[in-house]
């Protein structure tokens, strides 16, 4: 095995952790007889020579000695290298693909290439391994048959021979899962996959097997599912309980484990995963005045792939080995551990059938099984995600596992809620009881950063439940003050008014050394959000003693407070007209913003305005904009400045100043113009475009933006879902667009309710 391994100079090769000279002793230790030398070497693979599906010259010159590793009948685990190969060959690069590539990417799309064709000129290899002895390699093969042979009438043939002799249920649902990736790549064969699918749906299988059938006849012809697909689910689902099923061999559940472990890899360019993607908030800068993005810091250190792949003693387990024994914990009393797998399958083919979708949900929320109940909320936080409709039923019940003992359950529960805010209503009792029950759960705390308010706080507080009063009051008390209190009480708004003496007391106590912005933020929101006039002394002195480094953020999180305090910040006004004397400045916009706020004096904030739409930077042109819209009839006299940015090339000024010139002009058609075609360019500015058009009053019958709106309103997809990733807030500010549309159709008659 491995001839002229020696040959191959890997010395001039590199990987994703330097030079490739390693990479012989990776792949001998593939094949090596010590379980622990093989998944070291399997996470180096991944981990260096397939980088997060990256392919290098390196990853090419190991295809053969791959191949010859998955027919070598000594090597164990070859199942696991039959899905490397899997991943290193299954890349597609059609014409849309090779327009979007630029010169730096050629080389990286060119081995792409080659590594598909490598792979695929020898994937005939695999018809052998469909029958291997070890169900480890059966269960692995058929999948890569499905991706990588060149004749998908001979593989689907073959897959539809093998099944009835197939002794492994897990085998049994890889090949019916191979099938609809064949359906999938070569559509033309989808009919006929589906007429098989079908059949073994309704035929007297395993109800395993024919949930595997449904939900792959779900991804590839969703048409074909029957009528009655949700009884017909739920009755699997029972019967499966019912009849708990033997455990499958060791070797199929290592090759599993390796299999979904490998599928939590991130694809190379061009790749396009079939199952439901894993739905990763993006995390980016926080203007200051924006509530944060919820992300929990780990504590745990990464194990490098560059320490397994350069053969360095490591005593932290691989990647590898953490994937397996996460899978090992989650998977821990499940009868049936694929049955959410092929759950998720099955829903991500029903698509916009948030009907059957919320009623199948339903059914495995009331499971006795509390594991499937953990799939289902989890599931339910990404149907309400991006889908519209009537969650009533869906939320109370996940409210229902707050209640239950299992940590996972109500933890994955009080989670999904923290996301609904308004939509969380009918989980509000469970969520205040959930809140009584368990005080230590109000605040967490981490190894490093700031603390933060639990899931269940938060979700109680943007409901504006007073409930979660007591324990916001309790993480002000703290030594440190969780960075998220204020938003919490933004949320709560009045109810939230006994707050405001320990906000300030803590603003008091504020330190303004380098630290005190991440001090201070928070509690400048809670008093913002309360407009807590009395605390104007206590802004002040941060706004005079702000310290220099990150001063700009802390004076703006003071200047937005003494704003929304008005009037009853009469004694920052000196201060405040200083500040405007800075021309041309972000502080001179924001102070002349609260100036406004706070006196109401026109004629001294004008100028600053003024001068702040002529700056270089687009945000500042913005920000004046806005400010300028705010003084309304007051500031006509800038409405032919705003008239000339609706021609610029930023979309967002241009909203910006499509709005703030029907303030200050009350002219709308022009305007209206403006934002329609900016509601057309991007879905991202529909809810700004949206508030301007409920301010506006009634849309006229029959206009564009009446059909604009109504066709908002029809849309069962939310505006703001993506594919692979979503945001804290997206429920939040797709349902606030979904009122504002109404609202600005309210006296038509004609308007749309979803």
């Amino acid at each position: 095995m491995f001839s002229g391994i020696d040959e191959v100079d890997w010395a001039s090769m590199e990987h994703a952790y330097g030079p490739a000279d390693d990479v012989p002793e990776l792949l001998r230790g593939l094949a090596s007889d010590d379980p622990a030398e093989r998944e070291a070497a399997l996470d180096g693979m991944y981990g260096a020579v397939h980088h997060q599906g990256d392919v290098y010259a390196c990853t090419l010159a190991c295809i053969p000695f791959l191949f010859e590793l998955i027919v070598a009948p000594g090597v164990q685990d070859r199942g696991s290298v039959v899905e490397l190969l899997t991943s290193i060959g299954g890349f597609d690069l059609d014409e849309d693909d090779e327009a979007e590539i630029d010169e730096d990417e050629i080389e990286g799309a060119a081995n792409y290439a080659m590594a598909a064709a490598a792979v695929t000129a020898g994937a005939g290899v695999f018809f052998e391994l469909i029958a291997d002895e070890d169900p480890g390699v059966r269960l692995a093969a058929p999948l890569a048959l499905a991706t990588l042979h060149r004749h998908p009438v001979r593989v689907l043939a073959l897959l539809r021979e093998r099944l009835p002799v197939e002794p492994d249920e897990e085998v049994r649902l890889a090949l019916v899962e191979a099938a609809g990736r064949v359906a999938l790549r070569h559509r033309p064969l989808a009919g006929r996959v589906a007429q098989w699918l079908g059949r073994l749906a309704s035929r007297a299988h395993s109800p395993r097997l024919r949930l595997a059938a449904l939900a792959q006849l779900a991804r590839c012809s969703p048409d074909g599912l029957p009528d009655d697909v949700v009884p017909v689910v739920s009755g699997l689902l029972r019967e499966m309980r019912a009849t708990p099923e033997e455990c499958a061999a060791p070797e199929v559940d290592a090759a599993r484990e390796d299999i979904a472990a490998r599928k939590g890899s991130a694809p190379g360019p061009g790749r396009a995963p079939d199952a439901e993607p894993f739905e990763a908030e993006p995390v980016e800068a926080q203007p200051v005045d924006s509530e944060p993005v919820d992300a929990e810091p780990v504590d745990a250190e990464p194990v490098t792939a560059a320490e397994t792949c350069r053969g360095e003693h490591v005593t932290t387990p691989t990647l590898v080995g953490q994937l397996r024994s996460l899978s090992t914990q989650d998977n821990a009393g499940r009868g049936a551990p694929w049955a959410a797998d092929l759950l998720r399958t099955l829903h991500v083919g029903l698509d916009d059938r948030v009907g059957d979708r919320t009623a199948l949900l339903a059914d495995q929320l009331r499971s006795p099984d509390r594991r499937q109940r953990i799939d289902a909320v989890r599931m339910s936080g990404g149907l309400i995600r991006a889908w519209r409709g009537p969650y009533e039923e869906l939320v109370a019940l996940v409210g229902e596992q707050l209640s239950d003992p299992e940590p996972r359950l109500a933890e994955a529960a009080s989670h999904v809620l923290e996301e609904l805010f308004g939509l969380a209503a009918p989980a509000a009792d469970a969520l205040a009881a959930r809140l009584a029950a368990d005080p230590g759960s109000w605040v967490k705390t981490w190894a490093s950063g700031p603390p933060g308010l639990g899931s269940t706080v938060k979700a109680l507080a943007r409901l504006g439940d007073a409930r979660a009063v007591p324990a916001l009051a309790a993480a002000l008390e703290l030594p440190q003050v969780a960075h998220d209190v204020g938003f919490a009480v933004g949320h709560l708004g009045a109810v939230a008014r006994p707050l405001a003496g320990a906000l300030r007391r803590r603003l008091a106590e504020v330190v303004l050394d380098e630290g005190a912005y991440d001090r201070a933020s928070p509690l400048l929101a809670g008093l913002t959000g309360l407009r807590a006039g009395e605390a104007a002394p206590e802004v002040l002195r941060v706004l005079r003693g702000a310290p220099e480094y990150r001063g700009e953020w802390l004076r703006t999180a003071a200047l937005r407070a003494l704003g929304s305090f008005g009037p009853a910040a009469r004694e920052a006004v000196p201060e405040l007209r200083a500040l405007t004397r800075r021309p041309g400045t972000a502080s001179a916009t924001e102070a002349a913003e609260a100036l406004w706020a706070v006196s109401g004096d026109a004629e001294a904030v004008l100028p600053v305005l003024i001068e702040g739409l002529q700056s270089d930077q687009v945000h500042d042109r913005r920000a004046a904009a806005v400010a300028l819209g705010a003084l309304g009839p007051r500031a006509a006299v800038v409405a032919p400045r705003l008239r000339g940015l609706l021609a610029h090339e930023e979309l967002w000024l241009r909203v910006d100043a499509a709005i703030a010139l029907w303030e200050v002009s009350g002219r709308s058609r022009e305007t209206t113009d403006a934002l329609l075609t900016a509601w057309e360019q991007s879905r991202h500015v529909r809810l700004r475009v949206a508030e301007c058009l409920a301010r506006m009053g009634p849309v006229p019958e029959g206009s564009a933006a009446a059909h604009v709106l109504r066709s908002e309103l029809a849309s069962v997809r939310r505006h703001n879902a993506m594919d692979g990733g979503y945001g804290s807030h997206d429920i939040h500010e797709d349902e606030k667009l979904l009122a504002l549309c109404r609202q600005a159709l309210r006296g038509t008659g004609k308007g749309t309710t979803t």
